[in-house]
């Protein structure tokens, strides 16, 4: 009798299956593979690459818009600045500006000249009284009445917007109101001060009373600022913080001193550079009031650059301008080490 072996049922379904499914052999045999297809990708303008088809046509769109501000800023911003700049290293004058070819590089000497003119260090100095006077005033007062203020349940809005009125206000009419308000003979003040018996003074032809009567004229209108920012910031301080401090028998004072004074560093930071930064521009109110006296009294670096610019030293006023960018740098760092928050 002869004998015949079936085919084993699993392993002719396996190769059924393996054939249908055209999988590879368990031997290590490899079909060849396809290479992976990929998609289409549009490469992000600023580098990287971006899925989303309409992403040129909105980089073109954003470029189109922001063209007319660049232009503007690099004719109007950039290149005066830079211009500026270069001339500070010129002997650039007003009659220069017809035969251009006639400047010269004199490199720093417009700046040795400005460190060794008398003028230049009297106006330096009363600028640094501007500042030393102007900012621990102008946020003494600010916090003061924002600390008042925020005591206050009733008609708050309104005293805010009295206080903030003077800083929208003009300057040079603020000014002018003042120098009237300043007068030695029928100004407001002296004939106050006639009424209750005491002698009146020269308050903007005095050579010691010219210069603070700017800075309380100029902290009356710019603190305004200072209580908006120092009342807002008042607000967000927890109040669970100080009364916990309250019932440890911590006294009012100490809780301002201890408690709400190192919650503000940033807010005093934020004010001490902008404010430090105005009087060190200090301008307007001397320009108006006293018209730099008397005997240059009231001279600021900016009062000293505009006059180099009418009389045509163009070089010497853009280098006095650059020191006074240099000297606002300078406090600007100075005032963030000292004042930044400790943690």
């Amino acid at each position: 009798m002869s004998s015949t072996h079936a085919p084993h049922p699993s392993r002719e379904t396996g190769e059924k299956q393996d054939a249908g499914l055209d999988l590879p052999r368990a031997t290590g045999s490899r079909t060849p593979s396809q290479p992976p297809t990929r998609s289409r990708t549009l490469r992000h303008p600023f580098g990287g690459r971006s899925n989303d088809p309409t992403a040129r046509s909105q980089a073109v769109a954003a470029w189109i818009l922001a063209v007319p501000f660049m232009a503007v800023f690099l004719v109007f911003t950039a290149g005066p600045v830079l211009a500026s700049l270069g001339m500070s290293f010129t002997d650039i004058r007003s009659t220069d500006v017809r035969n251009p070819l006639s400047v010269q590089f004199v490199g720093l000497e417009n700046y040795t000249r400005l460190l060794g003119d008398e003028l230049f260090r009297k106006v330096a100095l009363n600028t640094l009284l501007y500042l030393l006077l102007g900012v621990p005033l102008t946020l003494g007062v600010a916090m003061a009445v924002a600390v008042g203020l925020n005591r206050v349940t009733r008609f708050k809005g309104f005293f805010r917007v009295g206080f903030y009125l003077p800083v929208v206000t003009s300057i040079v009419a603020v000014s002018v109101v003042w120098k009237y308000l300043l007068r030695e003979n029928g100004g407001l003040l002296n004939s106050a001060l006639e009424l209750v018996g005491l002698p009146g003074q020269a308050w903007l032809d005095s050579t010691h009373l010219a210069l603070p009567s700017l800075v309380v004229m100029a902290v009356w209108r710019n603190f305004g600022t200072m209580t908006v920012i120092f009342l807002a910031a008042l607000q967000s301080v927890p109040t669970e913080v100080l009364e916990a401090a309250e019932s440890d028998g911590a006294s009012a004072w100490s809780r301002f001193r201890h408690v709400t004074v190192p919650m503000l560093r940033p807010t005093i930071l934020f004010g001490a550079v902008i404010t430090g930064i105005g009087y060190l521009q200090f301008f307007e109110e001397a320009f108006v009031m006293t018209s730099g006296g008397p005997l240059d009294s009231t001279r600021s670096i900016s009062f000293y650059t505009y006059d180099q610019f009418g009389f045509g030293n163009y070089g010497l006023a853009a280098a006095a301008s650059y020191l006074l960018f240099l000297a606002i740098v300078l406090l600007t760092m100075l005032q963030f080490r000292l004042l930044r928050s400790k943690d």
